[in-house]
């Protein structure tokens, strides 16, 4: 049984590309500007280091500070990768500085230290700052750098169990996706504490090199052993993917010990760190003036010598950092390569998709009956994942066509669940926007797995623009098949159908809904369409825009049905290849050109029969169902489509093909999934089909 239902339910996850739509969500509310060169690098999919600016503005004197970071930048050049220096200039984020940007901080008298909690009033204010630890784990995030250098970390302060002083760098770590490579943290804090409270925080701490001791920024031993460790940048390349891979929304932290030859002498850094901890309190510095006052205050009471280690660790950690960001971006793109098979030997293009991913909440009542009046009813809910478009992907990836999707989602809650969801698929035509919200839908379902009511939040598809998908014009020109769902704004269709036009592609629309279906319908551009899908409402919705009569009403018998659905694709069979009309428990309708005893759904084919030209009707009765067997009707329509999809990119005949979707239909049916994860190249194939027994296809003339 197979049942399309019209509401919202049934519609609803190149490295280039995909560091194309990092760069372009960050620009969100004007906030951020990005330099060039980390534009660039990010469109690219090349390597890059964040680093951080408050040791710029407030952890070294000037001009020392302005060459410091010159320095720095220059390393993680020469090894490899792309300096993002993170700043704030006059109220705007800036992610990669110039020159004079640099001078302009280094020599500031008046900028702020900015983490967390100031940002929104330092931007507010048109002000200027260095962005501390938290704070540049912040922007990189957004900007989707996943590695930050920088000297090392806040902690808890000494005495901290009393006065309460807890770096907010802990807590950034425990809730901000980056790596930060630095010179573990402060000696003037007390670093047991902090390893406490960062494993509270859940994150996860490796010291780098030959021993697990934690480093205390100027010296190499703390007295405090980190929980792991990696040996080199390969492996802090494979922790820091596995970390990014399994979505756990925290940061990881890699140790790098000060270089040995510049280390500071453990004894004489802890007598300077008393003595200066003793003026802070005899003067009352408190909060986030600490840090700068102590680092001074040990300057001059070392005669400089923990500014030497200071320098010395602050470029190690840049050459390790780089080198780790290097091998990270290596580790990405041979994963991106494994997670689409075949895609680089591949002789012929990949089909494009083009519509919608959605997070759908399924709520499914126990009893038969569902009761109003605020009352809560007994049921299961269940969060699956969506989208017309995303689930035609699905279906076709896990058939071995793996289609290129464009969408677009929000860079919210949902995202790292979307993308770990779809990780067989071709995401990286997929926009992620930040201030964006991935599409949500739920749905009320009866116990007898009727629609009852549905919610949606679908605004993000509008960000699925002409503008967007323009950028692969190539892939469209040379797909063998490109499918458009009525989720993607009208310009958009009206591209692709130019497109279509103008290269002679294969264009297949799946209408959506009724109130979506008859978007291409609008204007001309309909007829550059090869193939439609819809069921007899949305069928009956183009007909109506188009002018053409339309039935009183919509018939439920199938001899009635089937009369009513060749009556509205006959109009359209001047223009389009095959009206692939869905019938729920019915089965499916193609309404096209006679070929062999059945349609033809190859271009051209029905050229090279007597039969030319002759409009027949041909009616697939679905496989037998029974309600019991039914758990999700959300994707069995797509399923349908996407089956005979995959039949016709692999070149088999009308019945395999048509067979081949009602397998999948069936097999969706059963799947609390919209697309059912037992569907694959065994359990949908030429050989499934021929294994099994089918009733024959019936056939009606239709002119």
């Amino acid at each position: 049984m197979i049942r399309k239902i019209t509401f919202s339910l049934a519609r609803h996850v190149s490295s280039m590309a995909r560091g194309t739509t990092q760069v372009r969500r960050l620009l969100h509310g004007g906030y951020v500007r990005i330099h060039p060169s980390v534009q660039e690098a990010l469109v690219e999919g090349r390597p890059v280091v964040a680093l951080e600016s408050t040791i710029i503005t407030h952890g070294m004197a000037y001009p020392l500070n302005l060459s410091m970071a010159r320095e720095v930048e220059e390393i993680v050049r020469t090894n490899g990768a792309v300096p993002a220096t993170v700043g704030i200039l006059r109220g705007q984020i800036h992610v990669g500085l110039t020159d004079e940007e640099l001078e302009f901080l280094a020599s500031s008298k008046n900028a702020v230290k900015v983490s967390r909690r100031d940002f929104p009033f330092i931007l507010s204010q048109g002000l200027s700052g260095g962005t501390t630890v938290s704070g540049t784990m912040i922007v990189a995030h957004k900007v989707g750098i996943p590695v930050f250098v920088t000297g090392g970390i806040g902690g808890v302060h000494r005495d901290g169990e009393n006065t309460l002083d807890v770096s907010a760098d802990l807590t950034e770590l425990g809730r901000t996706p980056v790596a930060v490579v630095c010179a573990g943290a402060k000696s003037i804090l007390d670093i047991g504490r902090t390893l406490e409270y960062l494993e509270t925080q859940g994150v996860c701490v490796a010291a780098f090199g030959e021993s697990r001791e934690f480093p205390a920024f100027f010296s190499r031993q703390s007295g405090f052993q980190a929980p792991y460790r990696v040996r080199n940048e390969e492996e802090a390349a494979k922790l820091i993917g596995s970390a990014l891979g399994l979505g756990l929304s925290s940061g990881v932290l890699i140790a790098v010990p000060c270089p040995q030859e510049r280390a500071a002498e453990g004894q004489a850094i802890e007598e300077a760190i008393q003595q200066a901890l003793s003026q802070a309190r005899f003067k009352g510095i408190t909060g986030k003036e600490v840090t700068p006052f102590l680092l001074q205050k040990l300057t001059e009471l070392t005669d400089g010598k923990s500014l030497d280690s200071n320098l010395a660790l602050i470029q190690n950690n840049a050459r390790v950092g780089s080198c780790i960001a290097v091998a990270l971006s290596k580790l990405q793109k041979a994963r991106r390569k494994r997670n689409q098979p075949g895609r680089e030997d591949m002789t012929t293009p990949q089909p494009v998709v083009i519509g919608g991913i959605n997070v759908d909440f399924i709520a499914k009542a126990q009893n038969p009956d569902i009761l109003g009046g605020g009352q809560t009813n007994a049921g299961r809910v269940r969060r699956t994942f969506g989208g017309v478009g995303r689930n035609l992907a699905d279906c076709l990836s896990r058939l071995g066509q793996a289609p290129l999707l464009l969408s677009a989602v929000g860079k919210d809650e949902h995202l790292e669940s979307v993308l770990h969801y779809c990780h067989h698929m071709d995401m990286s035509g997929v926009l992620q926007l930040e201030g964006k919200s991935t599409a949500t839908y739920c749905a009320v379902i009866t116990s007898a797995g009727e629609l009852s009511v549905g919610l949606g939040d679908m605004d993000i598809h509008h960000q699925i623009t002409e503008q967007y998908v323009s950028q692969f014009k190539e892939n469209l020109c040379q797909a063998p098949l490109v499918c458009i769902d009525g989720n993607v704004p009208l310009s958009t269709i009206q591209y692709v159908c130019q497109l279509a036009r103008e290269h002679q592609l294969a264009v297949c629309y799946e209408p959506t809904d009724e109130n979506k279906a008859s978007k291409p319908f609008l204007s001309d551009s309909w007829k550059a369409l090869t193939y439609i899908s819809p069921n007899l409402q949305e069928l009956r919705a183009i007909n109506r825009t188009l002018g053409n009569p339309l039935p009183a009403e919509l018939p439920s018998r199938l001899e009635d049905a089937v009369r009513t659905a060749v009556a509205l694709a006959c109009p359209l069979l001047a223009h389009l290849h095959c009206v692939v009309v869905t019938l729920g428990a019915h089965g499916v309708l193609l309404c096209g050109r006679s070929l062999g005893g059945s349609i033809s759904l190859y271009p051209g084919a029905q050229e090279q029969t007597a039969a030319a030209g002759r409009l027949c009707a041909a009616h697939y009765p679905a496989i037998p169902i029974s309600r019991e067997e039914i758990v999700n009707v959300s994707g069995a329509g797509d399923s349908l489509m996407a089956g005979i999809l995959a039949g016709m990119l692999a070149k088999h005949d009308t019945g395999t093909c048509v067979r081949m979707g009602l397998l999948a239909a069936s097999l969706s049916l059963r799947s609390y999934e919209p697309i059912s994860p037992e569907i694959s190249t065994s359990s949908v194939s030429q050989e499934q089909v021929k294994s099994r027994s089918w009733p024959e296809a019936t056939v009606w003339k239709m002119d």
